[in-house]
Parts: C-alpha cells; structure tokens; sequence
C-alpha cells in the first residue's frame, strides 16, 4: 500500500460526495480526509481534541455542536460539511448504530440534491457503554435494521465501507464512557471484539465492504493511543486515511501509484539504502500539482489508472492562510521510522494484512480478522 499525496486523493475523490457517519473517532477520520484534500500535513492535537466547533479547515458546523448546547448525552448532534468546487464531505455525528435520528439522516440523504458516492460507517462504543446492561440483542438487531435500511436507501453505485471499531487501552478516561465503565476496561476492550465480530458479519450478509480496522491497530496501542484509552493520535490517523482510500481505490478499480509500501518506510525510516524521495515534495496547496510527477504506470487488465487532475474551478471558499508550524507528512514518516522504541521487535504495519483488506466479487469470499483479534485478546 503507498501513501497518497493530497493532489492524488484530489483525483480520486473528484465529484465524489462522501459521508462519515459515527461517533468521536469517525468525526477525525472526517477531519484527517478533509485535511488531506488540502494539503499534505498532519492533524494537530488540537484539532483532533476540538468537538462541535465552528470550522475547521474551511469546513462548516452545519447543525448542533457549538450552535446548540454542548455535552456528552445521547442526544448531542453535530453536522460538519467540507465543500470545495469539485468535492462534497459530510459528517453526522451518531450515539446509536440505529434510531429515529439515523432513520431522519438516511431521508436526508435520500432527498437531497446529491447523492452519496461513498459512506464509511461505525458505531460501537456508545451502543455498547451507554444504553441498557443488557445491551446485545437491541445493537444486533439495530445492525441488522440499519444494513437492511441502507440497502434500500442507498444507490447501487454507492460504495458502502464498514470500518470496525479501533481497539481500546487497558485504562478508559474519557468522560463519555460512564465511571463504572470505566472501572471495567478489560470487559470493554472484549465488547468491542465482539461488537466487531457481528457488525462484520451483519454487513458481509447484505453485501456491504468491511474495513477491519481493529485488526490493522491491535498491536499499536501502546504508542498511538491516546491516553484516554479510546481516541488515537494524529499518526494512527493518517495511517487510517490511507488505508481506507486503497480501500475504495480497490473497489473503484483505480490502479494506485507505484511507490515504496507504507510498511517499508515506517519499518526502515529514510535514507537508508535509497534516496530519501519524500523530502524532495513540498506540502501541496489546493489545486497545485507535484512539479515533477511521477511516471505513470500502465495500467492492469480491468484497471483504471489514477487520471490527471481536470482544471479546478474556483473553491467556494478562499484559500486558507499557512499553518504557522506545518507538520510535513514526510517528517511524520521519518519519526515513525526512526522513534521505535521498545516496540521494534513487533511486525510493522503493512507487514500482516488482513483477509478482507481489498473488496472481492462476492460477499461470501469476504473474511474478516475478527477471529485474530479475538486470539491476540485471549493471549493478553
């Protein structure tokens, strides 16, 4: 898997509307790839802290968040979109995997003047920490309402990606989750590989795409974990991204650029054995093009390769002024490379991949890696 500069996931996205539905952590899956249709740096802790805020990145809180009153019940509300001349990102914030709300946003979708392109979906944590003790039988019949639901809402064209929920640590703070929840971390760390386990399921049945992310981060939470014990750092975000976007390249049938794996750079670090290429590219503002464009490959038998970029018309929004203390990607990839720490020992990202990483022709030959994480908790 390479990792895709900001005028490459341009090109990919380009008259796509794409829709982030979930909690917390899907709200920073929206901000890193609104971010990253921008320009090619990371989310600050900041901006991966920030809830229900005005802006961000010429986005726009379209309803509830900082608009209404905030806090931390069931029945908070935060609507953010990210509208450039030729891309369209929206993003509803959900405490429930099904309820009148969510039924409210599939008519919403539904009706109005565009419609989805792609929709990554989760929610997990708060079905499982926040509704009645014995929660199982309404989350997986709630599953199986939404899946059904969306097959009949959505348009065939669209691709729909469930991505599962990320793992969390031993010790959960976050303020969300209620005190004696908290006091139980060991049992919510086994409800989410459970959760995962039907929500994968439930999807594969009705033909949905499973990202499985819970696999791809198992083992990384000692370093990329927030300390809260369910948030992650601008890193593991960006990871994330890029994940999710070979993902929908695979099923789109985009053929990526060639370039070094993401696993051999973050394993070797630059500059060892072969010129550092990625410290010779600049961070990219909307609309500009790498000066020096890599060759393009040929393309594959059924492949379409990733096509130049149309000439932008003018953004809806004015440009935004340079951050004061820009995080390079390339900078970022050199401190993963570098900074192992006790860790070293462990795989590298890339270097185990899950069964059902790239979409297949059927929904029988999907096979997620819930089994694995359940082992790997097991072994813990």
């Amino acid at each position: 898997m390479v990792h895709l500069l900001a005028s490459e996931v341009r090109q990919l996205l380009h008259n796509k509307f794409v829709v982030v539905l979930g909690d917390s952590v899907q709200r920073a899956v929206y901000k890193d790839l609104v971010l990253l249709l921008q320009k090619d740096c990371l989310l600050t802790p900041s901006q991966l802290k920030a809830k229900g805020e005005h802006t961000f990145e010429q986005d726009k809180l379209v309803r509830g968040g900082q608009l209404g009153r905030m806090h931390n019940g069931t029945h908070y509300r935060e609507v953010r979109q990210f509208c450039s001349g030729q891309h369209l990102v929206r993003f509803y914030f959900l405490t429930r995997v099904y309820n009148d709300y969510l039924e409210d946003v599939l008519e919403e979708l539904q009706a109005g003047e565009h419609h989805p392109d792609l929709v990554i979906m989760n929610s997990c944590l708060w079905d499982i920490t926040r509704y009645e003790k014995d929660f199982w039988p309404s989350y997986r019949r709630n599953l199986e309402r939404l899946f059904g639901h969306l097959r009949q809402v959505l348009s065939e064209s669209c691709l729909l990606v469930w991505n599962t929920a990320m793992p969390v640590g031993d010790r959960i703070t976050n303020r969300f989750v209620p005190p004696e929840i908290r006091l139980a971390s060991s049992s919510v760390k086994s409800r989410v590989i459970e959760a995962n386990f039907y929500s994968s399921a439930e999807a594969q049945k009705h033909g949905f795409d499973v990202l499985d992310l819970h696999f791809h981060f198992r083992r990384h939470t000692g370093k990329f974990l927030q300390t809260d014990g369910v948030h992650w750092n601008e890193r593991a975000h960006r990871h994330l991204s890029q994940l999710l976007l070979a993902h929908v390249a695979d099923a789109w049938g985009v053929e990526l650029p060639q370039r070094d794996p993401v696993g051999k750079w973050i394993t070797d670090g630059p500059g060892r054995g072969r010129p550092d290429r990625r410290l010779e590219r600049q961070p990219l503002v909307y609309g500009d093009q790498p000066a020096c464009p890599p060759p393009r490959p040929l393309p594959l038998p059924g492949r379409q390769p990733l096509l130049p970029t149309p000439s932008p018309r003018p953004p809806l929004f004015p440009l935004l002024s340079p951050q004061p203390h820009p995080r390079p990607f390339h900078q970022s990839l050199v401190e993963m490379g570098n900074g192992r720490g006790p860790e070293a020992k462990e795989e590298s990202w890339m270097e185990r991949q899950p069964i059902n990483q790239a979409k297949t022709t059927s929904s029988e030959e999907r096979h997620p890696c819930i089994l694995v994480a359940i082992v790997d908790s097991l072994k813990g």
